[in-house]
């Protein structure tokens, strides 16, 4: 959002208040998209947390635009399961709990396996073109992640990884990993949020998986990518005071894919 947006008045809900106070810049194709991304990018951030509560008619004014691209754009989130709404009572940001959480990964997890083991005999899906763009997506994630600046690491991860699923999945699955991507740090990121070590509980192994992916070690980015979720678990469960014990369970080793083992 633009920094001279109108502000909603004293009666504004503390979503529309911390909106305010957080801008994010307004740069995609329509009004529609540009609203629900701007909101997306937001509840990444932890800037709008769960149970944050807001109007059409508040974030239309924020953002000075009309109530009937706003509208869309929320309903667009909630269709995505990103916003609850109440008829007439507006909007609300989810709480996702830890078993909400856990889910995630373990779809993510499943998700990952499955694409690598699918490689075994699709070799021709990856574009290799698309390495260097992608080595500097990592490149700037992981230095990100061991600065510790969330807002940057926020967007860095998105880009990255879906731009890591674009290389080796078809576009339906790149597009469910994103929406669980949005989810994940929709959860992660109020936790992170203010502390002085988000360094510690950030993965940043994206240099070493592309360093795995450029020699074309198939078995080392598959097990790279299981440890990645399982590691996710355990740094979010030291956070939220929980324990990562019995998930992901299966994936303790990965097991053996029918096909050369020599390359990707």
């Amino acid at each position: 959002m633009p920094s001279d947006l109108p502000s909603s008045g004293p009666r504004a809900s503390q979503a529309a208040q911390a909106l305010a106070a957080s801008p994010s810049p307004l740069r995609r194709s329509s009004l529609r998209e540009q609203v629900a991304g701007a909101l997306r990018d937001e509840m990444m951030a932890g800037r709008l947390p769960a149970g944050s509560h807001f109007t059409v008619k508040e974030i239309a004014e924020l953002y000075g635009v009309s109530a009937t691209p706003v509208r869309e754009a929320l309903l667009d989130l909630t269709a995505q399961g990103l916003l609850w709404t109440e008829h007439h009572r507006g909007f609300t940001v989810p709480r996702l709990g830890w078993d909400d959480f856990v889910d995630i990964v373990e779809a993510r997890t499943l998700v990952s396996d499955g694409m690598f083991r699918r490689l075994a005999v699709h070799l021709k899906a990856i574009d290799w073109e698309r390495l260097p763009s992608l080595q500097r997506r990592a490149d700037a994630a992981y230095r990100a992640a061991r600065a510790g600046h969330l807002d940057v690491l926020v967007g860095c991860d998105l880009r990255f990884w879906g731009e890591f699923a674009g290389l080796v999945a078809n576009a339906r699955l790149t597009g469910y990993l994103d929406w669980l991507r949005v989810q994940y740090w929709i959860f992660a990121a109020p936790y992170l949020r203010g502390r002085p070590d988000i360094a510690d509980y950030c993965w940043s192994g994206h240099r070493e998986l592309m360093e795995h992916l450029v020699a074309k070690d198939r078995d080392t980015v598959h097990r790279m990518l299981i440890d990645y979720n399982r590691e996710s678990l355990r740094q979010m469960a030291a956070l939220c005071g929980e324990s990562a014990e019995g998930t992901l369970i299966g994936y303790a080793d990965i097991l053996p894919i029918p096909a050369r083992r020599d390359s990707l």
